[in-house]
């Protein structure tokens, strides 16, 4: 019998204001400081991805999300260079109550929105390929699986 296969699932926020995405520059996490990335987190245990992206828009950027305001937009099965894999679920706030801020000041340098089609040349590219496909429509994809 084989391995079942047991992931990390993260969730994402995604915000768009006049065009723009919302992207966050991480620090003093040891993992991709200096690279932007989305408003996101990895799932807790017994928690659903809706009360998860809910519960990480509340502790990254102190915004408030109604579930019914929550866009299923897209999922990204990654493989990272060291082989790990995870599975990525993107939604996107419809509306929100409260303006985005930087609550985690010790693990994010600021906030800043950015061009999805012209992606800053710094963002983790698990990241921008998930801001890529939520833009384009495209509700799956693989990624780091060439």
């Amino acid at each position: 019998m084989t391995d079942r296969y047991r992931g990390i699932i993260d969730v994402h926020i995604v915000l768009w204001r006049d065009g723009l995405v919302l992207l966050g520059e991480r620090a003093n996490t040891g993992y991709g400081d200096g690279w932007l990335n989305l408003p996101s987190g990895h799932l807790e245990d017994g928690e659903s991805v809706v009360d998860g992206v809910i519960r990480e828009a509340v502790e990254e950027i102190g915004i408030t999300i109604d579930p019914a305001d929550l866009r299923f937009a897209h999922v990204l099965h990654h493989r990272g260079e060291s082989g790990a894999a995870r599975i990525g679920f993107f939604f996107e706030a419809l509306r929100w109550t409260g303006e985005p801020v930087n609550m985690e000041p010790h693990k994010c340098a600021g906030l800043l929105w950015a061009d999805p089609n012209a992606l800053p040349p710094n963002i983790i590219p698990y990241q921008a390929a998930g801001v890529r496909n939520c833009h384009l429509g495209t509700s799956f994809a693989l990624h780091g699986w060439e």
